[in-house]
Protein backbone atom coordinates (compact mmCIF):
# COMPACT_ATOMS: atom_id res chain seq x y z
CA UNK A 1 0.00 0.00 0.00
CA UNK A 2 1.36 3.04 -1.10
CA UNK A 3 0.16 6.60 0.74
CA UNK A 4 0.99 9.97 -1.04
CA UNK A 5 1.21 13.57 0.31
CA UNK A 6 -2.39 15.58 0.42
CA UNK A 7 -2.84 17.74 -2.95
CA UNK A 8 -5.09 20.58 -2.92
CA UNK A 9 -4.78 21.96 -6.53
CA UNK A 10 -3.34 18.83 -8.83
CA UNK A 11 -2.12 14.93 -8.24
CA UNK A 12 0.94 14.23 -9.95
CA UNK A 13 2.15 10.19 -10.15
CA UNK A 14 5.43 9.12 -10.07
CA UNK A 15 6.56 5.65 -10.06
CA UNK A 16 3.17 4.51 -9.38
CA UNK A 17 2.91 6.24 -6.34
CA UNK A 18 0.61 8.92 -5.70
CA UNK A 19 2.73 12.64 -4.31
CA UNK A 20 0.57 15.26 -3.87
CA UNK A 21 1.28 19.12 -3.86
CA UNK A 22 -0.82 21.47 -1.52
CA UNK A 23 -1.13 24.76 -2.67
CA UNK A 24 -3.48 26.97 -0.57
CA UNK A 25 -2.40 30.93 -0.39
CA UNK A 26 14.03 16.59 10.95
CA UNK A 27 26.01 -6.24 19.53
CA UNK A 28 26.05 -3.09 22.15
CA UNK A 29 24.16 0.08 22.37
CA UNK A 30 23.82 3.03 24.07
CA UNK A 31 20.92 4.17 26.21
CA UNK A 32 17.91 5.00 24.33
CA UNK A 33 17.49 8.13 26.11
CA UNK A 34 21.07 9.64 24.46
CA UNK A 35 20.71 7.34 21.13
CA UNK A 36 21.31 10.15 18.58
CA UNK A 37 23.88 9.82 16.59
CA UNK A 38 25.68 12.30 13.99
CA UNK A 39 27.52 10.76 11.12
CA UNK A 40 30.16 13.27 10.06
CA UNK A 41 30.47 13.54 6.14
CA UNK A 42 33.19 11.67 4.74
CA UNK A 43 35.82 12.66 2.12
CA UNK A 44 34.68 12.08 -1.35
CA UNK A 45 -8.29 22.21 2.18
CA UNK A 46 -6.45 19.91 1.83
CA UNK A 47 -7.02 16.03 1.45
CA UNK A 48 -7.32 13.13 3.48
CA UNK A 49 -5.10 9.48 3.41
CA UNK A 50 -5.46 6.54 4.85
CA UNK A 51 -2.15 4.60 5.62
CA UNK A 52 -1.36 1.61 6.20
CA UNK A 53 -0.48 -0.06 9.52
CA UNK A 54 2.43 -2.61 10.02
CA UNK A 55 2.98 -5.02 12.85
CA UNK A 56 5.52 -7.56 12.33
CA UNK A 57 7.63 -9.27 14.94
CA UNK A 58 11.28 -7.60 15.84
CA UNK A 59 14.71 -9.32 15.63
CA UNK A 60 16.78 -9.21 18.90
CA UNK A 61 19.52 -8.30 15.92
CA UNK A 62 17.97 -5.14 15.25
CA UNK A 63 19.32 -4.12 18.66
CA UNK A 64 22.88 -3.82 17.33
CA UNK A 65 23.62 -0.50 16.67
CA UNK A 66 26.84 1.52 17.17
CA UNK A 67 27.41 4.88 18.18
CA UNK A 68 30.58 6.66 16.32
CA UNK A 69 31.40 8.83 19.64
CA UNK A 70 30.60 6.34 22.41
CA UNK A 71 29.66 2.62 23.10
CA UNK A 72 28.83 1.12 25.75
CA UNK A 73 26.89 -2.18 27.39
CA UNK A 74 23.67 -1.72 28.48
CA UNK A 75 21.02 -3.77 29.71
CA UNK A 76 17.76 -3.62 27.83
CA UNK A 77 14.21 -3.98 29.39
CA UNK A 78 11.60 -6.81 27.79
CA UNK A 79 9.13 -3.76 26.76
CA UNK A 80 12.06 -2.27 24.75
CA UNK A 81 12.69 -5.65 23.00
CA UNK A 82 9.40 -6.01 22.27
CA UNK A 83 8.32 -2.36 20.40
CA UNK A 84 7.63 -2.52 17.17
CA UNK A 85 6.65 0.46 15.74
CA UNK A 86 3.43 0.85 13.76
CA UNK A 87 3.59 3.84 10.97
CA UNK A 88 0.82 6.31 10.08
CA UNK A 89 1.16 9.35 8.85
CA UNK A 90 -0.14 12.67 7.77
CA UNK A 91 1.16 16.04 6.08
CA UNK A 92 0.25 19.25 4.34
CA UNK A 93 1.43 22.22 2.81
CA UNK A 94 0.60 25.74 2.00
CA UNK A 95 1.85 28.59 -0.21
CA UNK A 96 2.38 31.07 2.56
CA UNK A 97 2.63 34.73 1.88
CA UNK A 98 4.95 34.68 -1.43
CA UNK A 99 3.70 33.98 -5.19
CA UNK A 100 5.67 30.88 -6.22
CA UNK A 101 5.32 26.96 -4.06
CA UNK A 102 8.38 25.57 -4.57
CA UNK A 103 7.97 22.93 -2.02
CA UNK A 104 7.90 19.51 -2.42
CA UNK A 105 7.40 16.28 -0.27
CA UNK A 106 7.20 12.23 -0.71
CA UNK A 107 5.80 9.82 2.31
CA UNK A 108 5.36 6.47 1.72
CA UNK A 109 4.22 4.53 5.21
CA UNK A 110 4.63 1.35 3.52
CA UNK A 111 8.12 0.79 1.44
CA UNK A 112 8.46 -3.11 1.38
CA UNK A 113 4.85 -3.25 -0.36
CA UNK A 114 5.74 -0.47 -2.55
CA UNK A 115 9.18 -1.68 -3.82
CA UNK A 116 7.74 -4.82 -4.37
CA UNK A 117 8.52 -8.54 -3.27
CA UNK A 118 12.16 -8.84 -4.67
CA UNK A 119 12.80 -6.24 -1.89
CA UNK A 120 14.12 -7.66 1.36
CA UNK A 121 14.57 -4.61 4.56
CA UNK A 122 13.42 -4.91 7.95
CA UNK A 123 9.86 -4.36 8.80
CA UNK A 124 7.84 -1.96 9.06
CA UNK A 125 8.96 0.11 6.38
CA UNK A 126 8.75 3.89 5.48
CA UNK A 127 10.22 6.28 3.42
CA UNK A 128 9.41 10.11 3.50
CA UNK A 129 11.49 13.46 1.88
CA UNK A 130 10.73 16.99 2.22
CA UNK A 131 12.19 19.23 -0.44
CA UNK A 132 12.82 22.95 -0.01
CA UNK A 133 13.45 24.58 -3.59
CA UNK A 134 14.64 27.72 -4.26
CA UNK A 135 15.68 29.74 -6.77
CA UNK A 136 12.62 29.01 -8.71
CA UNK A 137 10.14 25.54 -8.27
CA UNK A 138 12.40 23.09 -10.76
CA UNK A 139 14.77 21.67 -8.38
CA UNK A 140 12.46 20.20 -5.90
CA UNK A 141 9.80 19.02 -8.32
CA UNK A 142 12.94 17.04 -9.87
CA UNK A 143 13.72 15.40 -6.50
CA UNK A 144 10.04 14.74 -5.65
CA UNK A 145 9.71 12.65 -9.09
CA UNK A 146 12.62 10.81 -9.18
CA UNK A 147 13.28 10.63 -5.18
CA UNK A 148 12.36 6.76 -5.41
CA UNK A 149 15.21 6.12 -8.40
CA UNK A 150 17.99 8.05 -6.95
CA UNK A 151 17.43 6.30 -3.45
CA UNK A 152 16.34 2.48 -4.28
CA UNK A 153 16.52 1.71 -8.20
CA UNK A 154 19.82 3.69 -8.90
CA UNK A 155 21.89 2.83 -5.72
CA UNK A 156 22.89 -0.26 -4.83
CA UNK A 157 20.38 -0.37 -1.46
CA UNK A 158 21.34 -2.73 0.99
CA UNK A 159 18.56 -5.64 1.39
CA UNK A 160 18.50 -7.96 4.39
CA UNK A 161 16.04 -8.86 7.38
CA UNK A 162 18.05 -7.41 9.74
CA UNK A 163 19.09 -4.13 10.73
CA UNK A 164 22.47 -5.16 11.99
CA UNK A 165 25.73 -2.65 11.72
CA UNK A 166 26.01 -4.08 7.74
CA UNK A 167 23.06 -3.09 7.07
CA UNK A 168 23.18 0.09 8.88
CA UNK A 169 26.89 1.55 7.30
CA UNK A 170 25.36 -0.15 3.62
CA UNK A 171 22.03 2.04 4.11
CA UNK A 172 24.01 5.36 4.87
CA UNK A 173 26.32 4.70 2.23
CA UNK A 174 23.53 4.05 -0.01
CA UNK A 175 21.54 7.41 0.69
CA UNK A 176 25.22 9.23 0.83
CA UNK A 177 25.18 8.28 -3.08
CA UNK A 178 21.85 9.20 -3.49
CA UNK A 179 22.16 12.70 -2.86
CA UNK A 180 25.22 13.24 -4.24
CA UNK A 181 24.17 11.39 -7.56
CA UNK A 182 20.77 13.34 -7.44
CA UNK A 183 23.29 16.61 -7.43
CA UNK A 184 25.02 16.13 -10.17
CA UNK A 185 21.45 15.59 -12.67
CA UNK A 186 20.58 18.45 -11.15
CA UNK A 187 23.55 19.98 -12.65
CA UNK A 188 23.17 17.76 -16.57
CA UNK A 189 19.44 18.35 -16.59
CA UNK A 190 19.45 20.96 -19.51
CA UNK A 191 15.60 21.23 -18.56
CA UNK A 192 16.33 22.79 -15.14
CA UNK A 193 18.03 26.10 -14.46
CA UNK A 194 21.38 26.54 -13.16
CA UNK A 195 19.99 28.69 -10.42
CA UNK A 196 17.49 26.40 -9.06
CA UNK A 197 17.84 24.50 -6.32
CA UNK A 198 16.62 22.68 -3.08
CA UNK A 199 17.40 21.35 0.42
CA UNK A 200 16.59 17.88 0.96
CA UNK A 201 15.49 15.93 4.46
CA UNK A 202 14.85 12.40 4.01
CA UNK A 203 13.82 9.71 7.03
CA UNK A 204 14.19 6.13 6.31
CA UNK A 205 12.81 3.65 9.20
CA UNK A 206 13.39 -0.01 8.74
CA UNK A 207 12.36 -2.08 11.72
CA UNK A 208 12.84 0.06 15.34
CA UNK A 209 15.55 1.90 13.30
CA UNK A 210 15.10 5.72 12.44
CA UNK A 211 17.97 7.37 9.94
CA UNK A 212 17.06 10.60 9.16
CA UNK A 213 19.62 12.21 6.49
CA UNK A 214 20.10 16.47 5.62
CA UNK A 215 21.62 18.79 3.12
CA UNK A 216 19.85 22.22 3.90
CA UNK A 217 17.66 23.93 6.44
CA UNK A 218 14.85 21.73 6.74
CA UNK A 219 14.61 20.01 10.05
CA UNK A 220 13.40 16.50 11.64
CA UNK A 221 12.41 16.50 15.50
CA UNK A 222 11.19 13.55 17.12
CA UNK A 223 8.94 13.56 20.07
CA UNK A 224 10.69 11.14 22.95
CA UNK A 225 8.85 11.51 26.37
CA UNK A 226 7.00 14.56 25.56
CA UNK A 227 10.36 16.06 24.70
CA UNK A 228 11.86 17.67 21.68
CA UNK A 229 14.95 15.76 20.31
CA UNK A 230 16.69 17.30 17.06
CA UNK A 231 17.54 14.65 14.21
CA UNK A 232 18.67 17.10 11.99
CA UNK A 233 21.72 19.96 12.20
CA UNK A 234 19.67 23.53 10.17
CA UNK A 235 23.10 24.08 7.65
CA UNK A 236 22.91 27.31 7.64
CA UNK A 237 26.21 30.01 7.26
CA UNK A 238 26.19 31.08 10.54
CA UNK A 239 26.28 27.75 12.11
CA UNK A 240 29.37 27.89 13.67
CA UNK A 241 30.56 24.19 12.49
CA UNK A 242 28.95 25.10 8.72
CA UNK A 243 30.73 28.72 8.84
CA UNK A 244 34.32 27.65 9.44
CA UNK A 245 33.99 24.82 6.77
CA UNK A 246 32.93 27.85 4.10
CA UNK A 247 35.66 30.21 5.32
CA UNK A 248 38.37 27.43 4.49
CA UNK A 249 37.08 26.66 1.05
CA UNK A 250 37.84 30.79 0.47
CA UNK A 251 34.01 31.80 0.68
CA UNK A 252 32.40 34.63 2.79
CA UNK A 253 29.61 34.45 4.65
CA UNK A 254 28.04 38.33 5.04
CA UNK A 255 26.52 39.66 8.05
CA UNK A 256 22.88 38.53 7.15
CA UNK A 257 23.79 35.29 6.84
CA UNK A 258 24.52 34.44 3.47
CA UNK A 259 26.75 31.94 2.01
CA UNK A 260 29.01 34.79 -0.78
CA UNK A 261 25.94 37.31 0.01
CA UNK A 262 23.71 34.91 -2.11
CA UNK A 263 22.10 31.95 -0.43
CA UNK A 264 21.00 31.37 2.84
CA UNK A 265 22.16 27.53 3.41
CA UNK A 266 25.79 25.52 2.78
CA UNK A 267 24.32 22.50 1.53
CA UNK A 268 21.53 22.07 -0.88
CA UNK A 269 21.45 19.96 -4.02
CA UNK A 270 21.60 22.02 -7.77
CA UNK A 271 22.38 25.82 -7.70
CA UNK A 272 25.14 25.15 -10.30
CA UNK A 273 25.11 28.57 -10.93
CA UNK A 274 27.24 28.75 -7.53
CA UNK A 275 28.91 25.45 -7.74
CA UNK A 276 30.29 26.01 -11.43
CA UNK A 277 30.43 22.94 -12.65
CA UNK A 278 30.69 19.18 -11.68
CA UNK A 279 34.44 18.58 -11.61
CA UNK A 280 34.37 21.67 -9.30
CA UNK A 281 31.82 20.75 -6.91
CA UNK A 282 34.58 19.16 -4.58
CA UNK A 283 35.75 22.61 -4.00
CA UNK A 284 32.73 24.43 -3.80
CA UNK A 285 31.40 25.74 -0.56
CA UNK A 286 28.00 24.73 -1.08
CA UNK A 287 27.42 21.11 -1.22
CA UNK A 288 25.26 18.60 -1.18
CA UNK A 289 27.01 15.84 1.16
CA UNK A 290 23.94 15.06 3.73
CA UNK A 291 24.39 14.66 8.09
CA UNK A 292 22.95 12.12 9.19
CA UNK A 293 21.33 10.93 12.70
CA UNK A 294 19.76 8.01 13.60
CA UNK A 295 18.28 6.06 16.67
CA UNK A 296 16.76 2.94 17.65
CA UNK A 297 12.86 4.24 18.45
CA UNK A 298 11.41 2.42 21.47
CA UNK A 299 7.93 3.08 23.00
CA UNK A 300 9.12 6.49 24.61
CA UNK A 301 8.91 7.81 21.07
CA UNK A 302 5.64 9.07 19.79
CA UNK A 303 6.08 11.01 16.86
CA UNK A 304 8.31 12.46 13.90
CA UNK A 305 8.29 16.33 12.68
CA UNK A 306 9.70 16.51 9.33
CA UNK A 307 9.50 20.58 8.47
CA UNK A 308 10.70 23.03 5.69
CA UNK A 309 12.58 26.34 7.04
CA UNK A 310 9.47 28.12 6.64
CA UNK A 311 8.27 26.57 10.15
CA UNK A 312 11.08 26.63 12.19
CA UNK A 313 11.66 30.32 11.18
CA UNK A 314 8.68 31.31 13.46
CA UNK A 315 8.70 28.58 15.51
CA UNK A 316 11.06 26.21 18.29
CA UNK A 317 11.18 22.64 17.87
CA UNK A 318 9.72 21.93 21.47
CA UNK A 319 6.90 24.64 20.36
CA UNK A 320 6.10 22.36 17.44
CA UNK A 321 6.32 19.06 19.58
CA UNK A 322 3.96 20.34 21.81
CA UNK A 323 1.21 21.58 18.96
CA UNK A 324 1.61 18.26 17.69
CA UNK A 325 1.03 16.10 21.26
CA UNK A 326 -2.09 18.05 22.47
CA UNK A 327 -3.39 17.39 18.78
CA UNK A 328 -2.71 13.60 18.74
CA UNK A 329 -4.36 13.82 22.04
CA UNK A 330 -7.38 15.66 20.90
CA UNK A 331 -8.02 14.33 17.53
CA UNK A 332 -5.79 11.52 17.56
CA UNK A 333 -4.92 12.96 13.66
CA UNK A 334 -1.18 13.38 12.41
CA UNK A 335 -3.08 14.76 9.28
CA UNK A 336 -4.65 17.71 11.17
CA UNK A 337 -1.43 17.87 13.22
CA UNK A 338 0.50 19.09 10.52
CA UNK A 339 -2.41 21.14 9.63
CA UNK A 340 -2.37 22.59 12.28
CA UNK A 341 1.58 23.40 12.70
CA UNK A 342 1.13 24.99 9.01
CA UNK A 343 -1.30 27.44 10.42
CA UNK A 344 0.29 28.25 13.73
CA UNK A 345 2.83 29.08 11.30
CA UNK A 346 0.94 31.72 9.36
CA UNK A 347 -0.44 33.18 12.42
CA UNK A 348 3.35 33.93 13.62
CA UNK A 349 3.93 35.57 10.34
CA UNK A 350 6.31 33.34 8.49
CA UNK A 351 7.66 34.80 5.09
CA UNK A 352 7.72 31.19 3.23
CA UNK A 353 6.24 28.29 2.02
CA UNK A 354 5.26 25.91 4.35
CA UNK A 355 5.47 22.16 4.39
CA UNK A 356 5.23 19.21 7.36
CA UNK A 357 4.85 15.87 7.90
CA UNK A 358 3.97 14.58 11.06
CA UNK A 359 4.87 10.27 11.63
CA UNK A 360 3.46 8.64 14.19
CA UNK A 361 4.88 5.57 15.75
CA UNK A 362 2.27 4.25 17.38
CA UNK A 363 -1.26 3.00 16.28
CA UNK A 364 -4.60 4.87 17.36
CA UNK A 365 -6.01 3.31 19.98
CA UNK A 366 -2.21 3.49 21.79
CA UNK A 367 -2.68 7.12 22.46
CA UNK A 368 -2.59 8.01 25.93
CA UNK A 369 -5.97 9.39 28.02
CA UNK A 370 -7.50 12.57 26.50
CA UNK A 371 -7.46 10.81 23.48
CA UNK A 372 -10.33 9.07 20.76
CA UNK A 373 -10.19 7.97 17.26
CA UNK A 374 -13.67 6.80 17.61
CA UNK A 375 -15.21 9.83 19.34
CA UNK A 376 -13.23 12.94 17.84
CA UNK A 377 -16.46 15.05 18.17
CA UNK A 378 -17.71 14.20 21.82
CA UNK A 379 -18.65 16.52 23.77
CA UNK A 380 -17.61 16.35 27.80
CA UNK A 381 -20.72 15.40 29.77
CA UNK A 382 -22.12 17.95 32.20
CA UNK A 383 -23.13 17.13 35.56
CA UNK A 384 -25.44 19.02 38.42
CA UNK A 385 -27.16 17.58 40.96
CA UNK A 386 -30.71 18.69 42.22
CA UNK A 387 -31.53 20.76 45.57
CA UNK A 388 -33.75 18.42 48.14
CA UNK A 389 -36.80 21.08 47.11
CA UNK A 390 -36.22 20.51 43.35
CA UNK A 391 -36.06 16.61 43.89
CA UNK A 392 -39.22 16.59 46.03
CA UNK A 393 -41.16 18.09 42.94
CA UNK A 394 -39.60 16.19 40.82
CA UNK A 395 -40.89 13.29 42.34
CA UNK A 396 -44.25 15.09 42.53
CA UNK A 397 -44.33 14.89 38.71
CA UNK A 398 -43.56 11.96 38.08
CA UNK A 399 -45.88 10.16 40.58
CA UNK A 400 -49.14 12.16 38.83
CA UNK A 401 -47.83 11.25 35.52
Amino acid sequence: MVVGAEVCHRNIPVLDVQFNRCITKGNNIQKIEEMVEISSPKPVLRGIHTSATVSVEASLAELDLRDCNSISDTSVDMGVLQFIPTIRSGSFSDIGPVRCMEDEHIRIDDLAMHLGSMFRCPMPSAFYGVFDGHGGPDASAFMRKNALRFFFHDTDFPQALVADDTFIEGMENSVREAFLTADLALGSDCSISSSSGTTVLTALIFGRLLLVANAGDCRAVLCRKGEAVDMSHDHKPLSPSERQRVESCNASVDDGGYLNGLLGVTRALGDWDIKGSPTAASTSPLIAEPEFRRTLLSEDDEFLIMGCDGIWDVMTSEKAVGIVRRGLRRHNDPERCARELVMEALRLHTFDNLTVIVVCFSSPSSIGPGASSFCEHSRPRLLCSLSPEALRKLRSLLCDQ
